[in-house]
């Protein structure tokens, strides 16, 4: 299928703005089948007021490895009903029970 520039308008700011070629082959190649309808502009403006990417720090809880007994900060909040590790004793296991 051949892919060629298409001029658009935003439906945020109104302004004229590319489709590209490059673009529209990379939207069918992750299967999306709709155009985008914000300019690039308004899609980071967006992307930013929302939380974008960077979702920031990430929450941290405190726990106790089940292993060695050592206190640890894990990414979850542990529920107790399943072990928790700390960063080595969850590298030695193979990361998976």
């Amino acid at each position: 299928m051949a892919f060629e520039d298409k001029t658009l308008q935003c439906v945020e700011c109104g302004t004229d703005f590319i489709f590209e070629a490059g673009e529209q082959e990379y939207f069918a190649m992750k299967g999306f089948t709709n155009e985008p309808r914000r300019c690039p502009t308004c899609r980071a403006a967006r992307r930013a007021a929302s939380g974008g990417y960077d979702r920031g720090p990430r929450q941290m809880y405190p726990a106790v490895c089940a292993q060695c007994g050592q206190d640890t900060m894990v990414p979850f909040l542990p529920r107790g009903d399943r072990p928790v590790y700390c960063s080595d004793c969850f590298s030695q296991i193979g990361g998976r029970r």
